[in-house]
């Protein structure tokens, strides 16, 4: 298996789709958004395997202190072969000189992100207005 890591936000919207359902993301559910949105973030990284999109993060920033990651998924049949952490590396050499660099972990990933260098921020509690029904 050869996967091959773009920056393009250039994406067949149904293999966009695909993806975050596999991974039980509401934001598949609305496909007209999710198109839109994606579009807007500042990075988009993806994975392919061959013309299969199997992975895809993405980041927001001001540009010179913060960044936030929101997505970042991998199709489950491909998680576990280094495919998240080659997305995430990428993202992190092209912020590693910010201030602060954030996301929200799910509990079943918190592992991971410790594994890429993020600990749990002292002192704070991720807060949200959610109207996704896909929370664990």
């Amino acid at each position: 298996m050869s996967i091959e890591i773009k920056e393009t936000k250039q994406l067949p919207l149904h293999q966009v789709v695909a993806l975050y359902r596999s991974n039980k993301w509401s934001a598949g559910d609305k496909p007209q958004k999710l198109e839109k949105a994606l579009q807007k973030v500042d990075t988009l990284i993806t994975a392919w395997d061959g013309e299969r999109l199997v992975g895809l993060g993405s980041a927001l920033t001001d540009g010179y202190l913060v960044v936030y990651y929101p997505h970042l998924l991998v199709h489950p049949s491909y998680q576990g072969k280094g495919i998240g952490s080659s997305i995430m590396q990428r993202m992190q050499k092209y912020y590693a000189g910010f201030h602060q660099q954030i996301l929200v972990a799910q509990i079943g990933a918190v592992s991971f992100y410790e594994k890429c260098g993020f600990e749990k921020a002292d002192m704070t509690i991720p807060m949200w207005i959610y109207s996704g029904d896909d929370v664990q």
